[in-house]
């Protein structure tokens, strides 16, 4: 869908780029022609569109809804469509936060003994059966050499089960560094 502004500029280059007529170049165009001879008699707005202005400046983060309160308070009886053409027009958005500062310098790797048995890795794993009741695993997993030390399958798996697995696990491997 093109405005009629665009299209007001259409008619215009086609009657001064090939001597047309108003008439000719609104039917090329797609205009009506009483839309191409429109001439608006809305009042600019400045006041409310520099006081509209000042206010984005001042409260960064507050879009048209908020605006509009705030103007309401001061006493401006303009309806919230309107503020919203005016804070459209004017180009205002909500500015965007600034992005979180990241770490400086290089992230330190955890340092482990390259052997078995230094750290362990809990880590819990759902799924659904076909009938859809689901279940979870308990994974217990030696960080060096990666092989799974316990997986521990129910469909409830409470913190005590947890703590109970876990010294049956040390009493037969030994507990980790």
């Amino acid at each position: 869908m093109v405005a009629p502004a665009v299209k007001r500029e259409a008619v215009a280059h086609l009657k001064a780029l090939f001597g047309l007529s108003e008439r000719r170049a609104c039917q090329i165009a797609g205009a009506d022609r009483k839309m191409v001879r429109y001439q608006s008699h809305r009042a600019p707005d400045t006041a409310l569109r520099s006081r509209l202005r000042d206010l984005a400046n001042e409260r960064r983060r507050f879009g048209y809804p908020r605006l509009f309160v705030l103007l309401r308070r001061e006493g401006e009886p303009s309806g919230i469509n309107r503020i919203y053409r005016l804070y459209s027009e004017e180009g205002l958005t909500v500015r965007k936060r600034k992005a979180r500062r990241k770490a400086l310098g290089t992230r330190a790797p955890i340092l482990i003994e390259a052997r078995a048995n230094a750290c362990w890795s809990l880590d819990f794993v759902h799924d659904q059966f076909a009938c859809g009741r689901r279940f979870r695993i308990l994974n217990v997993v030696d960080d060096v050499t990666r092989e799974c030390l316990a997986a521990i399958p129910d469909t409830s798996i409470s913190g005590r089960r947890v703590a109970r697995e876990l010294a049956a696990l040390i009493e037969r491997r030994g507990r980790p560094e």
